[in-house]
């Protein structure tokens, strides 16, 4: 998430947030979580099924300068009496291990579609924990679910989200759509309760570097909650701009100085190559590509979107902005100046979020899943798609909470100004790129198909309708929330304000908007119905939690027409 609501701080100022961290540091400190023992201490994973293989995923700790080679085992039930594939797995030469982990990767090929499977390791004398997965189903399918998480940010807090999945969720695949981990150090974004939590960053400096982005994904693979949710189904993780640096784009980003950090692309290939040894994915022979679909039986296709490292311009910020934001906003003139932006710069038609190939690449993915009558098309995506304009703080917001934000950061009081002029809740989303968005929905509705969303990015839960510029619904987007990472509004204290709900006010195409909730979703998808669970957690700063389906939201499949409105059930 970009400017103006940015990760390093609340949108209004952090008013109040220092009561916040007062009664914080009243909370009781907690211990380490336990490091597991042996060889497999950092787990096993599972991911990017395809209807006959899987890619397997697990490092092996030892004290040799090589890893040993490894037997893989997979089998059709838990006690591994019915093998049906038995093979090898191996480090890749050159990769970097973390205190004597070295990540190990394999395919299994051969598989039935649409079957469980379980799969172990074995080697130096020790075989390791069993995790288990679901080939994509093939043919005639009567209900798919999909677990979707984002934004987790290991010092804020715990991985309850991920845990209640495990046990829950009953998925048949978990998709995770960006900001897995992240890049700051201790001291930077989100930080603040990391000692408290016994969740300090690892390594403690920002990471820049291949070691240093793998000692960060190992640190991650530990922690336990994590290991259950990837031993539970298999994932299909796409990265948002953390997994490299903050408000990543083809050139740089927000979070890189190349004074004192280095070339960006190096930082940005090491980033990547840590990434694909330390998840269980799929590699091609460009890495950075990592945009592609998957069919789900007779039901869907869901295709993976890659909006930040291929094709996206730079951000825009509001140094843009054509007036001072203090300026009457019932000015014509001024009105004239901020709709010539909004037209000429916000919607200038060369700003990219996604290229020709992948919009190519899309098009045709929906084309035949359109033309193979499948009732469901999903994208996993980064970045807010929805229209989104920022409510008018200066009149939804309490005259003393006004007052909070002008005293208390100028960034935000100049930012709260312009929203009387009408500007977009967030220019690092597709709002940002608005002439994109629309060759998007263009290529959807040449092939006559429309789509579910799954978004992630905000540290919000959202359910949107998706209407084009001629007034027509090309889909339906659930925003998932974070697992961890903090709202924008987290540390605004203003009691009886609803941020989320003002957003939904000033926007007819946003039906939900939780701006606090922490959590995923349960995307479950039928011929008949697509049903998504916005799954709300009841803390993060202890272990010891509950877990509620916060709302829920039914979608009829168009059939040849524009799919149903969202319906919020119950």
């Amino acid at each position: 998430m970009g400017t103006p609501i940015t990760r390093r701080g609340a949108l209004l100022g952090g008013a109040g947030a220092a009561g916040l961290a007062l009664a914080a540091c009243a909370e009781r400190h907690h211990d380490p979580l336990p490091v597991p023992e042996g060889a497999f201490k950092h787990g096993v994973a599972s991911g990017d099924p395809r209807a006959d293989s899987v890619v397997l995923w697990t490092a092996v700790t030892t004290e040799a300068a090589a890893p040993p080679a490894l037997t893989v085992e997979v089998a059709t039930d838990p006690d591994f009496t019915d093998i049906v594939w038995t093979g090898e797995a191996a480090a890749r030469p050159g990769v970097i291990p973390v205190e004597g982990a070295f990540p190990v990767k394999t395919i299994a090929e051969g598989l039935q579609a649409g079957r469980w499977h379980h799969y172990r390791f074995r080697g130096r004398g020790e075989t390791s924990p069993a995790g288990r997965f679901r080939t994509l189903p093939e043919g005639p399918l009567d209900e798919y679910r999909i677990a979707a998480f984002s934004c987790s940010n290991h010092p804020n807090g715990f991985f309850n989200a991920y845990r209640h999945a495990a046990e829950t969720a009953d998925a048949d695949l978990m998709v995770h759509l960006g900001d897995y981990l992240y890049e700051y150090a201790m001291g930077g974004y989100a930080t603040e309760d990391a000692e408290r939590l016994a969740r300090l960053p690892e390594p403690r400096h920002e990471i820049v570097s291949e070691d240093d982005y793998a000692r960060r994904h190992a640190q991650y693979c530990l922690d336990p909650d994590l290991q259950a949710a990837k031993a539970a189904a298999a994932w299909i993780p796409i990265w948002d701009d953390h997994e490299v640096a903050n408000d990543s784009h083809v050139t740089g980003a927000e979070n890189h100085d190349p004074r004192t950090e280095g070339d960006w692309i190096a930082r940005r290939d090491a980033a990547i190559r840590a990434y694909h040894d330390w998840l269980p994915v799929r590699e091609g022979e460009t890495l950075i590509n990592r945009y592609g679909a998957v069919e789900i039986g007779d039901l869907a296709s869901l295709i993976f979107l890659e909006t930040r490292l291929t094709a996206r311009s730079e951000e825009l910020d509001f140094s843009s902005f054509p007036v001072p934001a203090e300026s009457d906003p019932d000015d014509p003139e001024i009105q004239a100046q901020v709709r010539r932006w909004r037209e000429d710069v916000i919607g200038d038609p060369e700003r990219r979020l996604i290229g020709d190939d992948q919009r190519g690449f899309i098009a045709e993915t929906l084309a035949a899943s359109v033309q193979a009558g499948k009732p469901w098309r999903v994208l996993a995506n980064q970045v807010l798609m929805a229209r989104a304009e920022a409510p008018n703080y200066m009149t939804q917001t309490p005259w003393w909470l006004r007052q909070g934000m002008r005293l208390t950061s100028e960034f935000h009081w100049q930012f709260a100004q312009r929203t009387a002029h009408g500007v977009p809740f967030n220019l690092d989303s597709w709002d940002g790129f608005p002439a994109d968005r629309e060759r998007l929905y263009d290529a959807a509705r040449a092939a006559g198909a429309d789509f579910l969303v799954l978004t992630g990015d905000t540290h919000n839960a959202w359910t949107n309708d998706l209407i084009d510029v001629a007034g027509e619904r090309r889909g339906v987007e659930f925003g998932v929330t974070s697992v961890t990472s903090p709202s924008p509004f987290e540390t605004v204290n203003a009691p009886g304000v609803n941020f989320g709900r003002m957003t939904e006010d000033r926007n007819a195409d946003i039906l939900l908007n939780d701006a606090y909730m922490k959590g995923y979703l349960v995307l479950t998808l039928r011929s008949d119905e697509a049903v998504a669970e916005h799954i709300a957690v009841s803390t993060i700063k202890s272990r010891d939690f509950t877990a509620s389906a916060a709302s829920a939201w039914r979608v009829r499949p168009g059939n040849g027409e524009p799919m149903s409105a969202p319906e919020r059930l119950g």
